[in-house]
């Protein structure tokens, strides 16, 4: 079909430039479009600069700001929305407007890991691909919050960025993704729609740390962020999701303190489970209250986290929020 699709261009590699200083975001988002005539095969577009940065820097603002323009998009009626993005926090902010946004219009993120002054620069070929994602009737019906990059989309949930710099950087480690893209057809492999459970918050304003396990780490870090009356704590661990014996005592510190913890493991794929007794061990830190991250790793547990405690709904419902995708 040829499809009505709004593009909220932010910035990143797909937008950079060399320069003597470093590479920056110089090209709107104009300029990415018009640089794929094919798109005209598939869709109209409209374009909107929501904000130049690299994501590296991309913020709790510019994420919301990226909110309401897919919001406002989706309530004009378009097809789909098509969201150009740095890929070093990509999957945070698709994770993000995945939970927070309740519709049955697609939003679909894309960048490159190759700058527009590069040789075979890969945005051109990502845009098409976001674009015949925003123009397929089978995932247009289903909704959701997808990346799709090197020809594949992603479910936001579950995608992460697995490698520097290859092309094919983005993986759904133990799932696959919902579609690839031949030259001709697209293939559908999962369902298209959602795998986030929706959180109705606002733009959130709490401080949630991320704590990290490994051999030694003692209990200062989170000491230090329970001194300075953080919100809440995501706290990266080993295997199945323990710590070590330190570590795993300041998190019972922190929740009797009223400091909500999500464990979760620096595995790249599979879940936590609470199977291990002793201090540290994810039983343990379980029955003291600790929440387990299930397959979320660190930064996506965090973004959940953050907008669970916005939703103000207690403490049971934080834990829910964890057991569902």
């Amino acid at each position: 079909m040829s499809a009505n699709i709004a593009v909220l261009s932010t910035g990143g590699t797909i937008a950079s430039t060399g320069g003597t200083s470093g590479a920056a975001p110089s090209k709107t988002g104009e300029d990415l479009i018009d640089s794929v005539p094919e798109i005209q095969e598939y869709a109209t577009v409209d374009v909107e600069q929501v904000c130049q940065r690299p994501s590296f820097n991309m913020d709790i603002d510019s994420i919301e700001r990226i909110r309401r323009g897919a919001r406002e998009a989706i309530e004009e009626g378009v097809d789909a929305v098509v969201v150009t993005h740095g890929t070093d926090t990509m999957e945070e902010s698709a994770y993000y407007l995945d939970l927070v946004l309740e519709a049955d219009t697609p939003v679909i993120f894309t960048g490159a890991q190759r700058r527009p002054d590069e040789v075979s620069a890969d945005g051109p070929a990502n845009i098409l691909t976001a674009v015949r994602a925003g123009s397929d009737e089978r995932i247009t019906d289903a909704g959701g919050v997808y990346i799709a990059f090197d020809e594949k989309l992603h479910a936001a949930r579950d995608v992460t960025k697995h490698h520097t710099k290859d092309l094919n950087t983005f993986k759904s480690l133990d799932k696959g993704p919902v579609a690839v893209f031949d030259r001709d057809d697209v293939r559908i492999y999962r369902e298209p729609g959602s795998y986030s459970k929706t959180i109705d918050a606002p733009a959130p304003t709490g401080n949630v740390r991320q704590v990290k396990s490994g051999v030694g780490v003692d209990e200062t870090m989170i000491e230090n962020c329970l001194t300075e009356n953080v919100d809440g704590l995501v706290v990266e661990g080993t295997g199945l999701g323990n710590t070590t014996a330190s570590l795993g005592n300041a998190v019972s510190s922190a929740v009797s303190r009223g400091v909500p913890v999500v464990v979760t493991s620096r595995c790249p794929a599979g879940p936590t489970a609470a199977v291990y007794g002793s201090d540290g061990g994810g039983q343990t830190l379980v029955s003291e209250g600790a929440i387990h991250g299930d397959d979320l790793p660190a930064h996506k547990a965090r973004v959940k986290l953050l907008l669970a405690l916005e939703a103000d709904e207690g403490a049971a419902a934080l834990d829910s929020y964890f057991h569902a995708y």
